[in-house]
């Protein structure tokens, strides 16, 4: 089982059972509690901007006025246009560990709009998701039939679509998100 917290920025834990796994894929091994109880071993990946990538739109780039209505411009384009946007404003967390990387918004033409770039940034915090998933599964050898998640920012249906369109399984979100 898996689960990944929507906030500031995105935390992913895998329960890996009783045996602790060591990552050659940039995760950290950490404690977790079992079904039962029982000790059980995780692995854990943080990725440092989710809904503050949001925040940016928002408050530094205005495009927004408010997070919710980042669902609503997201689906008013088919795609992002060719634009990627690579929030990386404190450095990548995991599965890269790169305190030097730094926010990049690729691919802008004359063709593109303020709902690209809206669009292009809730899909970099799903991609980012699945590099951290991708890396737990690659060292744990768990391949995932669902994704549990929380935060505030499981209330973006767009965002939660797409990132289980992208990891090619169900996202499962409580009926009390946060």
């Amino acid at each position: 089982m898996a689960k990944n917290t929507y906030g500031t920025g995105c935390f992913m834990l895998m329960n890996t059972g009783e045996k602790a796994v060591k990552s050659e894929n940039g995760l950290l091994t950490t404690i977790a509690c079992g079904p039962s109880g029982e000790v059980n071993y995780a692995l854990e990946g943080a990725v440092f901007m989710a809904g503050a990538s949001i925040q940016w739109l928002r408050d530094e780039m205005k495009l927004i006025s408010d997070a919710f209505d980042s669902e609503y411009f997201a689906t008013k384009v088919k795609d992002t246009n060719g634009v990627y946007v690579v929030p990386a404003f404190t450095g990548l967390g995991a599965p890269y560990w790169d305190p030097y990387a730094r926010g990049a918004i690729f691919g802008l033409t004359r063709g593109v709009n303020s709902n690209h770039i809206i669009r292009a940034t809730l899909e970099s915090i799903a991609y980012q998701t699945r590099d951290v998933l991708e890396a737990m599964q690659a060292d744990s050898g768990i391949r995932l039939h669902a994704l549990r998640v929380d935060g505030g920012a499981v209330a973006n249906n767009f965002l939660m679509q797409f990132q289980s369109d992208i990891l090619g399984t169900r996202v499962e979100r409580r009926k009390c998100a946060k």
